[in-house]
């Protein structure tokens, strides 16, 4: 039989535990420093927790299993450290028999606006804890872009980038402030984001997908179509980009 999948951000450490106690597969996505390897991104398979060590268990495609397959342990702290960089993103995947269950337990989260002003809450406290924290303003763009508050994305990003602390790779997976630049009609911004990504990374299809959002904006159609087949090239799966090029034939 077929699952379905959800995608939220906003999550709780204790909620993470509530998911694997109920059965429910979740992953989360999390910054990660592998020794040899520069800062990245990188999800991993909850899988259980001890409260008594203050430990979660993973599967991890680049740690393992662990010992006797019971899982890569990570302490609580160090978890919530490391899933923040990415707005404490998580999927949960089931089977639809039990999505009244899975509703119960996420509440709020099962909105996704709901889920995405949890999320702005909690990082806007980080920022008044630190005003100097980057992935707490880089988090209140993000959460804010997915609330169509794109004129305050676009600030909250401008703050974080200000900070100097974000990590280079960053807009390689995170691209809220792709969007809240684009519907701000800051397209140089844009441009700027995508040629970074393009000098460091070109093979990822949002760049260019964003870099032909700019194009068609200013009635470049051409240059719009060719960035919109190019995220094509690299992603044939690519919905975003493949609408928008049909719209352009029409």
């Amino acid at each position: 039989s077929f699952v379905d999948a959800i995608l939220r951000v906003g999550g709780t450490l204790d909620l993470l535990k509530r998911l694997v106690a109920n059965g429910f597969p979740t992953v989360i996505e999390t910054a990660a420093m592998f020794e040899g390897y520069d800062w990245i991104g990188h999800y991993r398979v909850l899988v259980g927790y001890d409260d008594a060590f203050q430990l979660f268990y993973f599967y991890d495609s680049f740690l393992g299993v662990g010992a006797d397959a019971n899982g890569v342990t990570e302490s609580y702290a160090r978890v919530d450290n490391d899933w923040r960089a990415f707005n404490r993103t998580f999927i949960v995947v089931y089977h639809p028999d039990r999505e009244a269950l899975l509703r119960n337990i996420l509440a709020e989260h099962w909105d996704e606006a709901a889920a995405a002003q949890i999320a702005f809450e909690a990082a806007q406290n980080e920022a008044r804890s630190n005003p100097q924290d980057a992935f707490a303003w880089f988090n209140m763009g993000s959460s804010l872009a997915m609330l169509g508050r794109h004129q305050e994305a676009a600030a909250a990003f401008d703050q974080a980038t200000s900070t100097g602390k974000l990590p280079w790779r960053m807009m390689w997976y995170q691209h809220g402030a792709f969007a809240a630049y684009f519907a701000a009609g800051r397209y140089q911004d844009v441009l700027t984001l995508a040629a970074h990504n393009q000098n460091t990374a070109p093979e990822l299809e949002e760049t260019h997908y964003w870099r032909g959002r700019v194009y068609e904006a200013q009635g470049e159609n051409q240059r719009a179509a060719s960035a919109y087949r190019r995220a094509l090239g690299y992603n044939p799966n690519y919905d975003a980009a493949r609408q928008a090029l049909d719209s352009l034939s029409q």
